[in-house]
């Protein structure tokens, strides 16, 4: 039998401005059978999504490139087509879901508007037959109330939302193919189950086969027939997921195996307390008409609703929840970031206690050195005009530490040791870094002052499983070195169960359940907690 889609011995190299090749695929092959469900696994950098841009034949719109080998697709060499005949298939036959649902929205048109292009351009649909048909689609993928939601924008939809519309538009005109690369990634684990549920239905449907490209292997476990390992450019091993995942055989495949997190931190007594909350509330008032303003009527929204908890030295506590739940609403208001009602207490040694929420600015800002936080994207929070060592040594200047600047330096190597980066990359910028190597530097840059309390939000969602690893890792060595202690806020239950003393669930801005983490995972006594555990840990 024929398979949909045959990539037999494909390479593929970038040409750089001197004619010099760049090897970056080496000797691709792997079929994909209809209605099949063929997963490429691998670290970031190792050629996946390279891959899924060569079938499309996108890479050669924007770079030059020297290919060889072939993919073939319904039996025809997609290489051989020329440019009318590859833009015929785009979209129509092939469809893609992209990794960043708002990068590929055009943000200056309706998501409508955008729904109905490709049926236009590809069925020959009239606008009405197209906006009905757009409208099908939106209600198809699970969109609420899609009258309203066709005419909105895509920053008025949430994360899942628009991951939704990115799937009904690669969708509209019933591929054959359907290429999902890291259709979930910073998703929260229900609405990843959502997604991943939405994909295998439609799919079921349309009797469509799917590309999966990812580096969440119990999402390949769960949804893929077959997989490919990728690793430096080539596929090192593939087979049916059952047979790899029981008995991989090369070495790489047991490294990305084992780093999935499965172990489970057991609690730890911690030294004294070091933050109490008591009752804190962060409300927003939401924009309505004109009528509500001028009575004085603006409908409010709490963020943060009513939360106390407290966290002792040395340990870690995990505060876990969906999308929106309010986790890192909860940590700004910590560092009076924004404002709120209630108490922080902050207790920096014993018999010392600080009200940060009575401090002003000018009395805040001291504390502020041992109060830090890892934000979720290291590359939007960190400075591009600025090197690396110009962003750690920006701490120490504020707070007035280190003394000199040969000094400073000596400190800013010692950061960066402490994180495994080598000193001598301190001249760079962030874009000349990976993902990971980004995160360890934003790392580098709060533990640099010697902080007490280290607030981590999401610091690992986008990253791949053995980056992970090596972070998570990193993050309990510097702990246990320094004592520091964590918050730890994510959506990832696997690694907060491995990493987590204490755990606080939190659903529309409550927290519904607290404990310790390993008494909690083992007997969640709350509905919503439970849910939220299922929906991680079935794919395990």
């Amino acid at each position: 039998m024929v398979p949909l889609l045959d990539i037999d011995q494909f390479s593929l190299a970038f040409l750089d401005a001197e004619g010099g090749l760049s090897p970056v695929l080496d000797r691709i092959a792997f079929r994909i059978a209809e209605g099949e469900t063929h997963a490429l696994v691998g670290e970031s950098g190792s050629g996946k999504s390279v891959t899924a841009l060569s079938i499309l034949r996108l890479l050669e719109e924007t770079n030059e490139i020297q290919t060889s080998g072939a993919i073939l697709f319904e039996g025809h060499d997609l290489s051989l087509l020329d440019k009318p005949s590859i833009r015929a298939i785009r979209g129509n036959r092939i469809a893609m879901i992209f990794q960043e649902p708002m990068t590929a929205l055009n943000p200056v048109y309706t998501i409508g508007d955008q729904l109905m292009e490709p049926l236009m351009l590809h069925q020959r649909l009239g606008k009405k037959e197209a906006f009905e048909r757009a409208l099908h689609l939106l209600e198809r993928t699970g969109i609420d109330n899609p009258q309203n939601r066709i005419d909105s924008y895509p920053h008025q939809l949430s994360g899942g939302q628009r991951q939704r519309v990115i799937i009904a538009m690669a969708l509209a005109c019933q591929p054959r193919l359907l290429i999902a690369d890291e259709p979930t990634t910073a998703l929260d684990v229900t609405i990843q189950n959502q997604i991943l549920d939405l994909i295998q239905d439609i799919q079921r449907e349309y009797g469509m086969s799917v590309l999966l490209i990812t580096h969440d292997l119990p999402m390949v476990r769960q949804i893929a027939d077959t997989v490919s390992i990728m690793h430096g450019g080539r596929i090192v091993e593939q087979g049916p997921v059952a047979d790899l995942f029981a008995s991989p055989r090369e070495a790489y495949t047991r490294r990305l195996l084992a780093a999935v997190p499965d172990g489970v931190q057991q609690t730890r007594p911690g030294g004294d307390k070091l933050i109490e909350l008591n009752s804190i509330t962060c409300a927003f008032a939401l924009k309505t008409g004109w009528t509500d303003w001028l009575r004085r009527k603006r409908p409010v929204f709490k963020a943060v609703d009513d939360v106390s908890l407290s966290l002792h030295a040395g340990t870690t506590l995990g505060v876990v929840g969906e999308s929106g739940s309010g986790k890192s609403t909860l940590a700004l208001c910590l560092l009076g970031l924004i404002r709120y009602q209630g108490q922080v207490l902050y207790f920096p040694e014993p018999g010392v206690s600080h009200c940060l929420s009575t401090l002003s600015g000018s009395r805040f800002r001291p504390l502020r050195k041992e109060l830090q936080i890892v934000f979720q994207d290291p590359f939007s929070s960190l400075s591009p005009r600025m090197t690396i060592e110009q962003i750690i040594t920006e701490g120490l200047v504020v707070h007035d530490l280190g003394g000199t600047k040969a000094e400073r330096r000596l400190l800013v190597e010692q950061a960066l040791h402490d994180v495994e980066l080598d000193p001598a990359l301190a001249g760079r910028f962030p874009h000349e870094f990976s993902g990971g190597q980004r995160q360890r530097i934003a790392i580098a840059r709060a533990i640099i002052l010697r902080p007490k309390l280290l607030i981590l939000d999401e610091p690992t969602s986008a990253l791949d499983m053995t980056i992970q690893k090596q972070v998570l890792e990193l993050l309990q060595q510097l702990q246990n070195r320094y004592q520091l202690t964590y918050i730890f806020i994510t959506h990832d239950l696997r690694t907060v169960r491995s990493l987590a003393d204490h755990l606080a669930v939190m659903q529309r801005g409550r927290i519904v359940e607290s404990g310790p983490a390993a008494a909690l995972f083992a007997n969640p006594q709350q509905e919503y907690t439970r849910r939220l555990f299922a929906a991680a840990f079935h794919r395990t």
